[in-house]
């Protein structure tokens, strides 16, 4: 049977450019929004929770950054996200081996 739960994309309360994530191995990411609970920026998985974990690597870039023109390579984008009322609106992305 599988669950919806949710991961922050914070780390230590604070955003890193690059993170990561332990999940149940095949976990299938819905979507990155900014939870209005906790005003987090979160990410939503359907995951089986019987599941082995495995570590998952991600990336957030934020609007008007600079980024490497070949950032797109070994990278699927997971969307998008805004935080203090869109004072930042970050863009998330997993690195895929």
């Amino acid at each position: 049977m599988k669950t919806i739960w949710k991961f922050s994309t914070l780390i230590d309360g604070k955003f890193i450019d690059k993170f990561t994530i332990t999940m149940p191995k095949s976990a299938e990411i819905l979507c990155v929004q900014t939870d209005q609970i906790n005003n987090h920026p979160t990410i939503w998985a359907i995951v089986d929770p019987e599941a082995e974990v495995e570590d998952r690597h991600f990336e957030l870039h934020g609007t008007g950054h600079t980024i490497d023109e070949n950032m797109w390579m070994g990278r699927k984008y997971i969307g998008t996200y805004q935080y203090q009322k869109g004072d930042f609106v970050g863009h998330v992305f997993e690195t895929i081996n």
